[in-house]
């Protein structure tokens, strides 16, 4: 009778539990009162220290020496593994119970493996994901919903695992949101928008009502494509649809429109949210939008509002999107103004992104030296994107020798990547060394590297249309090319001469010109 009534009072008090001191204190009273053993308090007392984020504490007292094994249960194992799944830094804790939970002998359920998916899913750790989908088989857990559906995001948050997701994807029956939603949450991840697109389309078919989180991930494929139309209609369908409008989908409003080119838009978008709403992604996406379309004074403007005015911290990311603005709008002194205000005042430790962006700040303006000084301060090594923006501007402002030996020592690390091999044979170009750019063609040929050609995409009546250079297999390509053609007779009427310098071999003029035309 005493255990009962103290069982009770125990968890009463853990309901009202809201801070770690009291935690500790409730710690003691269980251990007082004997009920560390009790399964249903240990349950309850795991759950409470995941809200605090305290799971390490709630874990080292369950799972202590002093434990009695023969008191653990499923529902115990599965708040302990739920609550190492939802944390960003301990998914692989969470496997370590679930294997914990194996070898007590303790069956998995049905509520077990939504979360040891989730855990998969946060590693990305494919073949492990695959090993638990073949016990997830063979325990018959595959006809639960919530399991199915947790394996398909688990497939599409792993690399290589979005055509498993779609296999599963196709065989399930597909009545609520979720199963769509990862899997254009996955088409998005891994690069494919316009599978995204082309599946929401299908969902729409199919009369299944989308949720804020699908319209997020829609709104991403239509920035990924630069569908500005496409973007708009979506706009309108979420407010026609009245899908609630949380922080994150007002994020990627502004996002995708910033992306796309209406940048105006998006500002007006940002001012008309809420500002209790606007977090740190909120202005870091307006603050990027700013910079990628030249309006570099406006980000900054948008910065020092978010410190002075919103209070807000920026983060990392948020200095990455600044610096960048500056870069495209060449206000070097504000760049470096900011770079240090970074490293001073917010204590934010640069990564190579930073860096990045500071010798692209430089480069862009001609400022080659300056770079070189800077990279060679740097505390890290500048990674092969560094050495090829500088090997770039060495090239535009003619340092042909230290672009050259940049390229060269560049090739040396990095045999096969095409673009190190390309503006090597440009820096030739401009100095019309064609010995060797043709040595530095036959090199790419005998190791097989290839030059990428140059694609656009464009969007027309809602459909994307791609062309790549040089490519016919478009329907409409001799229409297309007949327009070119007149274009290109226009130009040339109107005064207009190619640049010849950068042609692919010694050629004479004309060819040069149909070479750099086409």
């Amino acid at each position: 009778m005493y255990k009962r009534a103290a069982e009770q009072e125990c968890l009463s008090l853990l309901q009202f539990c809201n801070s770690l001191p009291k935690l500790s204190q409730l710690h003691t009273f269980i251990l007082k009162i004997g009920l560390r053993s009790n399964p249903l308090i240990l349950t309850k007392f795991t759950a409470i220290s995941s809200h605090l984020n305290a799971v390490d504490y709630a874990a080292s007292f369950i799972f202590s020496p002093e434990s009695e094994p023969h008191f653990y249960d499923s529902f115990l194992f599965n708040t302990v593994i739920k609550a190492y799944a939802e944390t960003n830094s301990f998914k692989r804790t969470a496997l370590c119970h679930y294997r914990e939970m194996l070898f007590y002998g303790i069956g998995p359920n049905n509520y077990t493996y939504p979360f040891v998916l989730k855990a998969c899913a946060g590693i990305g750790d494919l073949d492990l994901g695959k090993t638990i989908h073949g016990t997830v088989f063979k325990l018959g857990f595959t006809m639960d919903s919530h399991v199915l559906n947790s394996l398909i995001h688990m497939y599409c948050r792993c690399e290589n695992g979005i055509y498993m997701a779609e296999t599963l994807f196709d065989e399930m029956s597909k009545c609520d949101s979720v199963p769509w939603s990862a899997m254009i949450g996955g088409y998005v991840k891994w690069g494919m928008p316009n599978e995204a697109v082309k599946l929401f389309r299908r969902m729409q078919i199919a009369r299944v009502r989308p949720d804020e989180i699908t319209m997020v991930m829609v709104l991403s494929a239509c920035a990924d494509l630069g569908a500005l139309e496409l973007g708009r209609w979506v706009e309108s369908y979420i407010d026609r649809e009245k899908v609630r409008k949380g922080t994150e989908l007002w994020n990627a409003l502004i996002d995708m429109f910033a992306k796309c080119g209406d940048v105006d838009r998006a500002s007006r978008l940002f001012r008309n949210m809420c500002e209790s709403k606007r977090s740190v992604v909120s202005w870091t996406s307006i603050i990027v939008g700013m910079g990628m379309h030249g309006r570099g004074l406006e980000a900054v403007n948008f910065f020092e509002e978010m410190r002075s005015t919103a209070g807000l911290v920026p983060d990392d990311v948020t200095f990455i999107g600044l610096l960048s603005a500056c870069s495209h709008s060449g206000l070097v002194d504000k760049g470096k103004k900011y770079f240090d205000s970074m490293v001073n005042e917010s204590g934010i430790t640069p990564r190579i992104e930073h860096y990045g962006c500071m010798v692209d700040l430089f480069s862009r303006l001609g400022l080659v030296k300056e770079a070189v000084e800077f990279v060679s301060k740097m505390p890290i090594d500048p990674n092969p994107v560094i050495w090829r923006t500088l090997v770039a501007s060495c090239r535009a402002t003619g340092e042909l020798n230290l672009g050259e030996r940049i390229a060269e020592e560049l090739m040396i690390n990095q045999p096969v990547h095409e673009s190190t091999y390309i503006l090597l044979s440009n820096l030739y170009a401009k100095t019309m060394d064609w010995e060797k750019k043709s040595n530095i063609r036959k090199a790419m040929g005998k190791k097989g590297i290839r030059k990428v050609p140059g694609s656009a995409m464009i969007e027309l009546g809602g459909v994307i249309h791609e062309f790549v250079a040089g490519d016919k297999t478009h329907k409409e390509h001799l229409k297309i090319y007949e327009m070119a053609y007149e274009m290109e007779r226009r130009l040339k009427s109107g005064g207009y001469g190619a640049a010849t310098s950068d042609v692919l071999l010694n050629i004479d003029d004309e060819d040069n010109d149909g070479a750099l035309n086409l």
